[in-house]
């Protein structure tokens, strides 16, 4: 996606979620602006979360994050993105 991204992880401590998502875009940010040859932030602050419970389908979920690109119109088959690969699919 060019201007956000979905991410299913099984995280143990939930606590430490801001973390995880902070050295993320952190290491993103360098890497992107190393790239682009630029500085400056790339992330808005911040960032949104949703925890799956025991008794909801992780690959239904799964489904709806790979298949984000197809309803964005990026691609016309989901395994034309590059990165549409997951293991709970």
């Amino acid at each position: 996606m060019p201007d956000h991204f979905h991410w299913l992880i099984e995280q143990g401590d939930s606590s430490k979620l801001s973390i995880t998502v902070s050295n993320v875009k952190s290491h993103a940010s360098r890497k992107i602006n190393r790239t682009l040859g630029r500085t400056g932030p790339i992330w808005q602050p911040g960032f949104y979360d949703r925890a799956i419970r025991r008794d909801e389908d992780i690959a239904a979920v799964a489904r709806y994050i790979v298949a984000n690109p197809l309803r964005a119109g990026l691609v016309d088959r989901i395994g034309d993105y590059p990165l549409w690969d997951a293991i709970w699919v």
